[in-house]
């Protein structure tokens, strides 16, 4: 393993076990260490800038670990060094050319497209590589069952509902006895793609009114930095709910919530299948032919099939169509060929708390990353 002075892990061949993390690598990130080691990947050229730089969501962190590996072994030399941050910094950070690609959770807003363009010379892309469900987590003690509607989350996560014993959490819990208990909620304290995807479901769903974007807007509870900062702040404090990306809420062994919809109404439990059956209604904003692949996520929220988990976020890597330097471009083509082969979008992903790709999306995503130059 190699350390940069900035403090952020690259992975090499000398150390092909070991990942990239960055920013949001902490003692919190407990049981991440499963998603290494990958496989080499065969029939890969491996061309271009050898020691590339990405940041931004820590949701798509664990699967970094995954895909850095891979690279590292399937093109000795390669490394990807990756700083967490959250989506707003990998934004921020790919706009202001201090990366080769960005991390986001969230689509490029309509105000950060232009920064996106200019940066690029070239239109920008959004090429979706891992789909991260969000965990509803929580520590209620006693309580190992809990389901949860739209509507009651949204007066959760506002403030209106106080205590875990409130009529309308005992209505959706019929025969659990629910404590005379405060609720802790914590949230995301810095620029998420987590809170963008969270809040957009509470509104689509629940009736939520407090507004979207990627600064928590509900105005109640803790604030932490990360996925691993909320995943690690659950555990140790009684009354407490939070959502988490659910890699964190498995690494920290969370008790997650069932979420109630129109199709279940005694709620759907987060499981590699019920994430499947919600990814496989994905369809493209822009289009079938077209190389920028955002996900018109409206779908995913009010699900129409039965046993679809509502609350999935597809997680982007943020990227130049053309790169000014040829070798930058080259070497994003080869780590993105690599972390979409379909020997890295299988078990490997979901052991680490991701959805890997249906096989269709998996063709799409390969077609717009052989048209990167």
């Amino acid at each position: 393993m190699k350390l940069s002075r900035s403090g952020v892990v690259v992975a090499s061949m000398a150390a092909a076990s070991a990942l990239v993390l960055g920013a949001c690598s902490s003692n919190a990130d407990k049981g991440t260490e499963s998603a290494a080691p990958a496989s080499k990947v065969a029939d890969v050229q491996c061309a271009g800038k050898q020691s590339l730089k990405a940041s931004g969501s820590t949701a798509q962190a664990n699967a970094m670990k995954i895909f850095s590996t891979s690279f590292a072994k399937t093109c000795p030399g390669f490394e990807l060094a990756y700083g967490g941050g959250g989506s707003g910094q990998g934004v921020s950070d790919f706009n202001q050319g201090l990366t080769d690609f960005g991390g986001s959770d969230s689509p490029l807003k309509e105000s950060e497209i232009p920064a996106a363009q200019k940066r690029c010379a070239s239109d920008a892309w959004q090429l979706p590589l891992v789909f991260g469900p969000i965990a509803v987590a929580y520590n209620v003690p006693g309580v190992g069952d809990l389901a949860l509607s739209a509507p009651t989350l949204s007066k959760i996560f506002s403030g209106q509902i106080k205590n875990w014993n409130d009529p309308a959490i005992a209505a959706e819990n019929e025969g659990t006895t629910l404590p005379d208990l405060p609720i802790s909620v914590i949230y995301r304290a810095d620029s998420s793609g987590t809170t963008d995807n969270f809040q957009k479901y509470l509104t689509a769903a629940g009736g939520w009114d407090k507004g979207e974007g990627k600064s928590f807007t509900g105005g109640v509870g803790e604030g932490k930095q990360g996925n691993p900062g909320v995943g690690a702040a659950v555990k140790p404090t009684n009354g407490s709910i939070a959502y988490v990306e659910w890699a964190y809420a498995q690494s920290n062994s969370l008790s997650m919530a069932k979420i109630i919809t129109d199709q279940d109404k005694q709620g759907v439990a987060l499981t590699a299948e019920s994430g499947g059956k919600t990814i496989e209604s994905a369809k493209l904003v822009n289009g079938d032919t077209d190389h920028n692949m955002v996900i018109d996520t409206s779908s995913f929220y009010k699900p129409t099939q039965a046993g679809a988990y509502p609350i999935v976020l597809a997680t982007y890597s943020i990227v130049c169509s053309k790169y000014a330097d040829t070798a930058t471009g080259e070497g994003v083509k080869t780590f993105l060929k690599v972390a979409s082969d379909p020997q890295n979008q299988g078990q490997e992903l979901t052991n680490a708390g991701y959805i890997p790709l249906p096989a269709d999306f998996q063709t799409k995503l390969q077609a717009s990353i052989d048209a990167l130059q």
